[in-house]
This record gives C-alpha cells, sequence and structure tokens, in this order.
C-alpha cells in the first residue's frame, strides 16, 4: 500500500480512504449503517469501536495533516471534547477573534468556575508567547472568523509550555492544502468537516487530528462517552466531498483573489480583508448595516447563507449574529465558490449598488 510521504497531498486526497485492495472490493469504503456487530471480533458496538465508513474518513483526513484524526458529530462536538480534556481551573488562551460559538462554550465553562479565559489578538505574537507560558490550552483560529487575521503559528507553537499544556489549531478556514500545524509543533488541529472538508453544504461532521497516538484515543474515550459520534452518512459524504477538495480549493481561491481585488476598487466598499490565501474575503459597506443588509438582500448568485465552504458562494452579514460586539456593523462575510468569478462580480455590482 502506498504511504502518504510517498505521494502529493492532492493524490493522497484522491487515493486514501479506499478500504481493502482485493479483487471485487468496491473502490470506495461503502456506508455501513450498523450500531451492533457480529460479536468475535475487535468491532461489536459502532459507539465504541467506530465503524469502517467513519475510519475512512479519519484514516483520509489523518493522512493529510500529518497525525492521527477523530471524527465527531459536528465541528462543536470536536471543540467540546478537546476542551473537556481540561483540568478543572485550566488556564484557557483564545483569541480575540474567533467562531462565536467556540467564544459562547469558553465563556460558559468561565461563567461555572471550571476554567478562567484570557483573550488575546491574533497578531499580538509576543503576548501569546507570554500566555502559553502557564497555560492549560491555547485555542487560536488562523486565518481568524471573520476579519481574517492571521498569527505566527510557528512562533506560537513552538513557545515555551508546561508538558500537559495543549495548542490546538482550528484550520477549518485554511484546510490541510495550505497549512499543517502538526508540523509547526501543535497538539491538535481542528476543523470543522460541515466546510471545506465537506463541500457542498450537505452535512454537519467535525474533527480533531492529533500528532500524538495516546491523545487520539483520550479523544475517542470523550467521544464514546459522550455519544458525540458522526452520522455513517456525514462521514461518507465527506469522503466524497474531500476527494475534490483540491480542485475546489484552487478554483475558489483564485476567484477571492480577484474578488478580493475588484472589492478594494468599489466606492461603496470601506475595507477589503482577504490574508491572501484561502476563500473566504470579508469586506466593510459602506454606511454600516443597513446598506449591508441590502446587498445580502440583493444577491442574486450569491447565496445569503451563515455556513460556508461549499461550491456555492454565501455570504452574510456577521455583526448580526448575538454575541459579535467587536466587529464593524458593516461587515460582510464572502464565502466564494466554484461559480464564475466575473459572474460572481457582476452579481456583487449590482448589490452594491446606490
Amino acid at each position: 500500500m502506498v504511504q502518504r510521504s510517498e505521494v502529493n497531498p492532492e493524490t493522497w486526497a484522491v487515493m486514501a480512504g479506499r478500504g481493502a485492495e482485493s479483487a471485487g472490493a468496491p473502490l470506495n469504503v461503502p456506508l455501513v449503517s450498523a450500531s451492533n456487530f457480529q460479536l468475535g471480533s475487535e468491532r461489536s458496538y459502532s459507539r465504541d469501536d467506530a465503524t469502517p465508513t467513519w475510519e475512512a474518513f479519519e484514516e483520509l483526513l489523518g493522512g493529510l495533516e500529518g497525525g492521527e484524526a477523530v471524527a465527531f458529530a459536528s465541528g462543536m462536538g470536536a471543540a467540546a471534547a478537546v476542551f473537556d480534556l481540561l483540568p478543572v481551573g485550566a488556564k484557557v488562551v483564545l483569541g480575540d477573534d474567533c467562531y462565536q460559538a467556540v467564544s459562547g462554550l469558553a465563556a460558559a465553562g468561565a461563567e461555572r468556575g471550571r476554567w478562567r479565559v484570557e483573550r488575546v489578538r491574533i497578531e499580538d505574537t509576543a503576548r501569546w508567547i507570554e500566555s502559553a507560558a502557564d497555560a492549560d490550552l491555547v485555542w487560536l483560529e488562523s486565518p481568524s472568523n471573520p476579519l481574517l487575521r492571521v498569527a505566527d503559528l510557528a512562533a506560537i507553537c513552538a513557545a515555551p509550555r508546561s508538558a500537559d499544556a495543549l495548542v490546538v489549531i482550528d484550520s477549518t478556514f485554511a484546510t490541510p492544502l495550505v497549512q499543517r500545524p502538526l508540523e509547526l509543533g501543535a497538539d491538535l488541529v481542528m476543523h470543522s468537516a460541515t466546510k471545506y472538508l465537506g463541500g457542498h453544504s450537505d452535512l454537519l461532521l467535525g474533527a480533531v487530528v492529533s500528532s500524538a497516538p495516546e491523545r487520539a484515543h483520550q479523544l475517542r474515550e470523550r467521544r464514546t462517552l459522550a455519544g458525540a459520534t458522526p452520522g455513517v452518512l456525514e462521514a461518507f459524504l465527506a469522503v466524497r466531498g474531500m476527494r475534490t477538495l483540491p480542485l475546489r480549493l484552487q478554483r475558489a481561491t483564485a476567484s477571492a483573489t480577484d474578488l478580493a481585488e475588484r472589492l478594494a476598487q468599489h466606492s461603496a466598499v470601506e475595507v477589503v480583508r482577504y490574508p491572501g490565501f484561502g476563500a473566504v474575503v470579508s469586506f466593510d459597506v459602506q454606511g454600516g448595516a443597513a446598506p449591508a443588509d441590502a446587498v445580502c438582500d440583493s444577491v442574486r448568485i450569491i447565496r445569503h447563507a451563515t455556513c460556508l465552504g461549499g461550491v456555492e458562494s454565501t455570504m452574510e452579514r456577521r455583526a448580526g449574529i448575538p454575541g459579535q460586539t467587536h466587529l464593524p456593523p458593516g461587515l460582510l462575510r464572502l464565502s466564494v465558490g466554484c461559480e464564475h468569478p466575473d459572474d460572481l462580480w457582476r452579481d456583487l455590482q449590482q448589490a452594491l449598488a446606490p
């Protein structure tokens, strides 16, 4: 069998997670929708022992990230399992701009005295390094959601910390095709596979990839005890989606780069944020919330929706979501899909017109 180290990521995305290589075997691991298995082998009950369909997804993602992947029912199921590894009274260092549900999870635990939370600006590398010294968990999104700030992951992952401390990078926006945090020294990489990995807006799935097998074992124990197990259909769809991830991301990134440049020249746009990679662009509409809402209501090709990472382009005003008070009121987050960039630009032009 070909090993991950022998091939490029694009090839691994196509070939991994195929199951047994034997005459007559299916090219894809099928939907194994079983809760129970015949006793007498290592597999007896799916919540405890997983299914071949989950394992195909974990093999594919783990190889791309260079670690051992554990699948969960959703991205937040994955995040909650990581937080559950913390001791009572732990110190959590969290970016000032991150997914609002993760912020909510951290805040809820702090209110109960489960842990204490310190927020750090994404670009403040010196503060991250200082805070990591006595932290139990360093949780960082890069690029951040939705301000698209980029952290110095190499410096932060290399910062001195205690032996039990965890550095976790939410790499949902970047995907393993853009950055591989485990190679920089991170302990865990988290993905909402609902987004780019699945890529078709038709599943909920999350995953954590570990650099250490014993930590992956701990996460599987949390998954079993909490029941945060992935659906077999969702895992199957995620594998199918990841087969085309390199192609989708290449097309969407080229279009995002083009649209970011055009938006920067538009008179109705105040600020454009684009880190130079990936397929998410955020921009501020002149006049604030009301004009930004009008843009969302006026697009005809771009879908007015909250999620991202699909083949279709989506856009929403993020400050309209409760708890996003740190955001400019007119900020729109645009997830660029696989449509022709000229069609997307014409759609934005007509929506931004006075």
